[in-house]
């Protein structure tokens, strides 16, 4: 637990003009990271765990919305063909429970979803007000069986790390981070994210959730805005309208959990040195204020330049430094996924952050596979993203938001109550007794049988493909 491998520290000051992000400054920005990483001597090798299900791509929110599963199917055709699925342990979650589900979301909630399909939507209808059912959240075929999918993804994720049989596990069907204990939002129905932690609670006395979708991560802000044992951090756009409309740098939680919800507000077209400076200088303080035993980091792709519904000038490789940055402290932890509405740069995105947790440099050239043609014209790793929007993030803005936000940790005075060495007590009632965790945990611990793991990481001495190969595998 905890265990960090270097201290890093940076400037809180920012160089970087209001209105960088030129033509090719994002593969400018890609080969800088490329130096500066070389120089890196890695000492850091976790043991990976992959969650993926063939059917998660296969669902469809209707025509004309803007949140696409297929973009999993994308990624994962990526991933393999890569060859990524040699450097981790590559498990199909099985789904979550309504018992599991109940954990955060209401009884009435889930029973909601269960019944409710499009056949039986008209008979339904007079539910669709009080949970929020709409052309964000419409009911669509298989909903029900979608979530439990993605949902038990996380659950799996989590108990893997606290099994101890896995160091970071990747789940990017998760990260559906607006659901409500009541109701839906924002494209999301149930929120893995929250029954995750809460999955990780039961092991570990303090958890960090760290946020850079474009959209603020309200959902679970909300579920542990008044709690110490949980840090939220959200990098997102907030002008007061923007979507969900929540994230004020004066959020910062309530009762116990006061000043442990950190929001960095930012605004249109925010670059990649900007964005990556700012996120190094506020997670470096954050990780020595509170210590975490346990990240979850969700990595939503509509922060990146080009998307749907984004604003921002992201490019991949900068995308991807948050999480190399984050993977360095060597403390346990989720990778998820979350918005990003241009699929093919989604792809691109998860399968570049899926290198980096595996510790392997990606080729410029995406490998050959049967959705190739979503990748043209350049069929490439980088594609130019940013310089479609002007950035209205100022010198001035940044660092008076930096200035604030150290402040708001300082009022911390270092981690919070609970001591590494006692029992976490439960959280809200939510949290099984302590038998029936340490049941679980065992569970865990023995899960790793030949029917149940799809692949076997490959060691860095072996020369040879193994006769469980999967190189063919198409999934």
């Amino acid at each position: 637990m905890g265990r960090r491998k270097e201290t890093i520290t940076y400037s809180n000051t920012f160089s970087a003009t209001a209105n960088e992000g030129s033509t090719g400054a994002g593969l400018q920005f890609a080969s800088t990271l490329e130096a500066d990483n070389s120089s890196v001597v890695e000492h850091y090798r976790p043991r990976v765990a992959y969650y993926m299900r063939e059917q998660a791509g296969n669902f469809h929110y209707g025509k004309q919305h803007p949140m696409k599963p297929h973009r999993l199917t994308l990624t994962n055709h990526l991933v393999l063909n890569y060859g990524l699925h040699k450097h981790m342990d590559v498990f199909e979650p099985r789904r979550a429970t309504e018992e599991e589900m109940r954990e955060f979301h209401s009884e009435g909630y889930i029973d909601f979803l269960k019944r409710v399909t499009p056949d039986s939507q008209k008979q339904m209808a007079d539910c669709f007000a009080e949970f929020n059912i709409g052309d964000d959240c419409p009911i669509f075929d298989g909903m029900w069986d979608f979530c439990r999918i993605y949902s038990g993804a996380s659950i799996e994720a989590a108990r893997k790390l606290v099994s101890g049989s896995a160091d970071i596990a990747v789940n990017w069907m998760g990260g559906l981070h607006h659901a409500k204990k009541y109701e839906p939002s924002g494209f999301c129905y149930v929120n893995d994210i929250v029954l995750a932690v809460l999955q990780l609670l039961r092991y570990y006395p303090r958890v960090l959730y760290v946020d850079i979708d474009i959209h603020h991560g309200d959902g679970v802000q909300e579920a542990f805005y008044t709690t110490d044992r949980v840090m939220t951090c959200s990098f997102h756009k907030y002008n007061g309208e923007f979507f969900p409309g929540t994230g004020a740098i004066d959020e910062m939680g309530s009762g116990l959990g006061k000043f442990y919800a950190v929001n960095v507000p930012l605004q249109d077209g925010i670059d990649d040195r900007s964005y990556t400076q700012l996120f190094k200088t506020v997670m470096t303080a954050v990780m020595e204020t509170f210590r975490p035993g346990a990240i979850v980091l969700q990595c939503g792709a509509d922060s990146l330049g080009l998307d749907r519904l984004g604003v921002f000038n992201l490019s991949i490789a900068a995308h991807g430094e948050c999480v190399r940055f984050m993977r360095r402290f060597g403390v346990p932890m989720m990778v998820i996924g979350g918005g990003g509405y241009t699929i093919r740069n989604v792809a691109r995105c998860w399968t570049y952050e899926t290198g980096i947790v595996c510790g392997t440099e990606l080729p410029e050239q995406l490998p050959s596979t049967v959705y190739s043609e979503f990748f043209a014209p350049d069929y490439s790793l980088h594609p130019q993203l940013s310089g479609r929007v002007t950035n209205h993030n100022s010198r001035a803005y940044l660092n008076a938001l930096t200035a604030r936000i150290l402040e708001q940790l300082r009022y911390l005075k270092g981690a919070p109550s609970v001591q590494m060495q006692e029992a976490p007590p439960d959280i809200q009632g939510f949290l099984e007794s302590e038998e029936t965790r340490d049941k679980d945990v065992a569970s865990d611990r023995n899960k790793d049988s030949k029917d149940e793991r799809m692949s076997r990481r490959e060691h860095a001495a072996e020369f040879y493909e193994s006769d469980r190969d999967q190189d063919d595998l198409d999934v």
